[in-house]
C-alpha cells in the first residue's frame, strides 16, 4: 500500500483518499485492484456506481479524514479514518 503522503495521482495533485476493490492477507498483495480517488474537500452522499459494498482496503492522506456511513445518504452508523 502507499503511504498517506504518497497519495498523488498521475497529475500529481494531492490526494486525501484511495479506496481499493481487492484485499489480502498478506501485506504484499494488500491495496490491489480497482482504485477509486478521494480528493480533499469531496461530499459524496451515495457511492459511484460499482462500489457498493467492495471496498476492501483504503489508505487515507495525511492532514485529512474520511468518514464513511453503513448506509446510503449519510445514513445508518458512521465510521472515520484517517492516516
Amino acid at each position: 500500500c502507499p503511504t498517506p503522503a504518497d497519495l498523488r495521482p498521475t497529475n500529481g495533485t494531492r490526494l486525501c483518499a484511495v479506496l481499493y476493490s481487492d484485499d489480502s492477507p498478506y501485506y504484499g498483495q494488500c491495496c490491489a485492484g480497482d482504485t477509486l480517488e478521494v480528493l480533499p474537500g469531496s461530499d459524496v452522499p451515495y457511492m459511484p456506481h460499482g462500489w457498493s459494498g467492495r471496498t476492501s482496503s483504503l489508505v487515507v492522506g495525511t492532514k485529512c479524514e474520511l468518514t464513511v456511513w453503513s448506509r446510503r445518504a449519510k445514513e445508518g452508523n458512521s465510521r472515520r479514518f484517517s492516516a
